[in-house]
């Protein structure tokens, strides 16, 4: 297993609203991911922590998202094959977590 990634991203959406937002978010990741058949996507909720996992190509990939009041904590856990990415991947969840979070 490679190194685990971590993002911050605060809000200023309250933990409700941000909540949602993620749900929304995952749910339109499982049905782009799904439907374009690569990966098998799977995500659970226990209290305000998501979990989550996709595997495709030989690939699994987990990780957990804490809803807060004020920010939001992603970890990722890279298999070996995709350490190399971390940066890349980690940028992206920061921009696409922003993204989400802004305020409508």
């Amino acid at each position: 297993m490679g190194a685990p990634i971590t993002v911050t991203i605060p809000h200023k959406l309250g933990k409700a609203e941000a909540r949602a937002r993620i749900i929304t978010g995952f749910d339109k990741l499982t049905e782009q991911i799904g439907g374009a058949h690569i990966a098998k996507f799977q995500q659970a909720w226990a209290g305000d922590q998501l979990h989550f996992s996709a595997q495709g190509l030989g690939q699994t990939v987990t990780g957990r998202v804490d809803v807060g009041e004020t920010e939001l904590r992603i970890e990722v856990d890279l298999p070996a094959f995709l350490a190399g990415l971390a940066n890349k991947i980690s940028g992206k969840l920061k921009e696409q977590g922003r993204l989400l979070l802004e305020k409508k």
